[in-house]
């Protein structure tokens, strides 16, 4: 159930290929996540795409967007979701979702970031309440923490 805000040079994914990379965003967190094939349940799974304008990403001072196609993904995740290995998971698939999802025609070297957030217990507000692992566990139905639902 996470949020996801990513950062790309302006017009570097064209709708067809920003639908792509969302697509592609939203199956990296079922999988890393464990969040089942339900609707429901992705439905949770928010994606924000910021468009940053010519001259507004720099690299060292300088604007190196017409030689590398930065992206950034930041995502949020409530502690206690992730262990290494699907934090490692996460971080590769949403660099591959970045491949996958750019223009055939762009020959810049895509460069990713994914930093993976983990929002401490009573820490994420949902609907104006606190919601603690629990709550998101049987929200989001995380396959690895349905022991911690209450029936």
């Amino acid at each position: 159930m996470p949020n996801i805000l990513v950062k790309l040079p302006k017009d570097s994914f064209p709708s067809p290929h920003r639908e792509t990379l969302v697509r592609l965003l939203n199956d990296a967190a079922a999988s890393a996540e464990q969040i089942p094939d339900d609707a429901k349940k992705r439905f949770l799974c928010w994606i924000t795409i910021d468009e940053v304008a010519p001259g507004f990403w720099t690299c060292g001072g300088t604007d190196v967007t017409a030689q590398v196609l930065p992206c950034i993904a930041m995502i949020y995740v409530p502690a206690g979701v992730l262990d290494a290995a699907a934090r490692a998971r996460y971080a590769s698939l949403a660099h591959d979702a970045f491949t996958q999802a750019l223009p055939v025609a762009d020959q810049r070297r895509l460069v990713s970031s994914v930093i993976v957030h983990d929002v401490a217990e009573g820490s994420w507000g949902a609907n104006g309440a606190i919601w603690r692992l629990p709550e998101f566990a049987d929200a989001a139905g995380f396959v690895h923490l349905k022991s911690l639902i209450r029936q």
